[in-house]
């Protein structure tokens, strides 16, 4: 695999990898920012206002279509006028500095207006992705403090089970055309945007002060919120230059939805940094409707998830024929490791490369990549962004030579790193455990080309169709099952999602195993958590392998079912 490669196709904005890792510097990324010369430091000014207040401010910021087939485009002062009214908005109903803002949205426009209002008032934003059932809603508000939910209609139905333990929630904006009595604690959002003016003075923010807090799941404990501070837009900016390849006259489609880091980084503020038109589709995963979008919004840059393209591989190249893409010039990805066969596909078929990007929720923005300048090995993450220092480390932080297998790590300080995690102190250290690095939990090695391999997680995280699902979430929805005793969950090699959720489960006394059970377990979990969070498959079992203190061993699960072998027992429950 190693030995395998594709030639670089063009330089792009990123002209020569080599020369770039030499001559970057941080510091030249920030001449691009009107808060170098005097202007207001907030990420919503340097995306919306600047382009708003030049030449750019009648160029379409976005297109958006809804799911079915409605359309709707928004120019850059049109968005200055939509998003200064959110941020007065918030400021009547009493919001200050430094509150939660909760976006629970499907992609709609309001999700990138009341995103980048609440930026502007200085508040952090918060998006909920619109699948979580009530119980993942309710967990990371009660977490975060949330102050103000803006939700529609139909998904405030799924929060209004939870509503009493939201102690701290002082108002829900509802998103809707509705003009009834809004229930207890809700306003509409219509209304409020009406009597709201258009003009607003940005906050000016310290660049380590949060603008977005992103939960994402671990192995134990509940999910934590990951903060990023707005000095993240440099890095944003830099990489959506270097690695997006995004051009004045691009028409950009990030396929991620804003609830995730990626929706966010790069599907909102990365590409508006550079004043780029961005495509948002509020509809389902359709390989047809996929290539329609491409072909008639004539997309020139593509962010997209190895899942996708596997679905996309999966729907036949007979689909793909039927659409011409002649405007597509650059296909990037993200989420999960990419696939050789999914990238020979991609050339076969439309003949463009793809490229793999490697980052974290945590890491706030790309930093291991491959670049239209350079050669893709199929399989490989790429080679750090100029600015980034990565390495394979063992468990003493010495950098291990090439062929090495060990932690994947990088030397903090860049950019978007994140400033801390929400009230959680001691598991913001545990990332610098090891002295002089940032630990990613992902274990990798490096090829004597600079070039890196991912392993695997170095911990139980489930990453199903681009998702991170943690065990413990799903392990508790199980339990709160009226037949279940006990539960463990792995991950599951999976050819479409890369993995699945599978559950092992013992019963209460008086539950027989049945067909019938599993069915009425896997749905009660879809509708507590999310529909790609459920286990798609479940085994009874008698008792779990745990430890003597009870911890469930689920690297034994993973191993028995894989049929590999166990390891160390030493701490098993005789």
């Amino acid at each position: 695999m190693e030995n395998e490669t594709l030639p670089s196709e063009r330089a792009g904005n990123l002209e020569s990898y080599e020369k770039a890792c030499k001559d970057f510097t941080w510091a030249s990324g920030e001449e691009e920012f009107e808060w170098s010369s005097g202007g207001p430091y907030n990420i919503a000014h340097e995306a919306i206002d600047k382009h708003a207040s030049s030449w750019r401010k009648n160029k379409v910021a976005l297109y958006w279509e809804s799911a079915s087939g409605k359309m709707r485009k928004f120019t850059f002062g049109e968005m200055r006028r939509e998003t200064n009214r959110f941020a007065n908005t918030l400021v009547g109903l009493g919001a200050k500095r430094g509150d939660r803002v909760f976006v629970y949205l499907d992609r709609i426009p309001e999700a990138y207006i009341t995103a980048f209002g609440t930026m502007k008032m200085g508040g952090i934003f918060a998006p909920i992705f619109s699948a979580l059932g009530p119980d993942g809603v309710r967990d990371r508000m009660l977490d975060a403090g949330a102050r103000f939910l803006v939700t529609t209609p139909q998904l405030f139905e799924r929060v209004q089970p939870v509503m009493e333990s939201l102690t701290e929630l002082s108002t829900v904006i509802l998103v809707s055309a509705g003009t009834e009595q809004a229930p207890d604690k809700c306003v509409w959002f219509r209304e409020l945007m009406r009597a709201s003016s258009p003009d607003f003075e940005t906050e000016r923010m310290a660049p380590h002060e949060p603008y977005v807090i992103h939960y994402t799941s671990g192995t134990t404990g509940k999910p934590k919120g990951v903060l990023h501070g707005h000095k993240a837009m440099v890095q944003q900016l830099v990489t959506s230059k270097f690695v997006l390849d995004l051009k004045e006259g691009d028409t950009y489609w990030c396929t991620s939805d804003p609830g995730w880091v990626t929706g966010t980084s790069y599907g909102m503020v990365g590409p508006w940094l550079l004043g780029s038109s961005l495509l948002s589709y509020e509809g389902r995963f359709d390989p047809r409707t996929w290539y329609s979008l491409l072909e008639r919004y004539e997309v020139t840059v593509w962010y997209t998830a190895p899942t996708a393209l596997r679905m996309l591989m999966k729907a036949g190249d007979d689909l793909v024929g039927e659409f011409s893409f002649p405007s597509l010039r650059h296909v990037c990805s993200v989420g999960e490791p990419l696939n050789p066969e999914v990238i020979r596909w991609a050339m076969r078929t439309m003949g463009k490369r793809v490229h793999d990007t490697w980052w974290q929720t945590e890491t706030g923005a790309m930093l291991i990549c491959n670049y239209p300048c350079s050669t893709i090995k199929p399989g490989s993450m790429g080679r750090p962004i100029p600015g980034i220092q990565a390495g394979i480390v063992d468990e003493e932080g010495q950098d291990l030579p090439p062929g090495r297998e060990g932690f994947l790590a990088v030397r903090p300080g860049w950019p978007s790193m994140m400033v801390g995690i929400w009230r959680n102190a001691p598991r913001y250290r545990e990332y610098f455990k090891i002295p002089g690095w940032y630990v990613s939990g992902d274990m990798a090695f490096r090829d004597e080309e600079g070039y890196f391999w991912f392993l695997g997680r170095a911990d139980d995280v489930i990453k199903s169709s681009g998702e991170r699902i943690g065990p413990f979430e799903v392990e508790s929805a199980l339990l709160e099952h009226p037949a279940v005793a006990e539960a463990g969950v792995i991950g599951k090699p999976d050819e479409i999602r890369g993995e699945i959720v599978k559950a092992f489960v013992s019963l209460r006394p008086g539950y027989v195993p049945s067909d019938w059970l599993k069915a009425e377990v896997s749905q009660f979990v879809k509708q507590k958590l999310a529909a790609y969070a459920y286990p798609k498959e479940i085994d009874f079992v008698d008792s779990l392998p745990k430890t003597r203190s009870g911890k469930i061993l689920r690297r034994v699960l993973k191993a028995r079912e894989l049929g590999q072998e166990v390891g160390d027992l030493s701490t098993l429950e005789k």
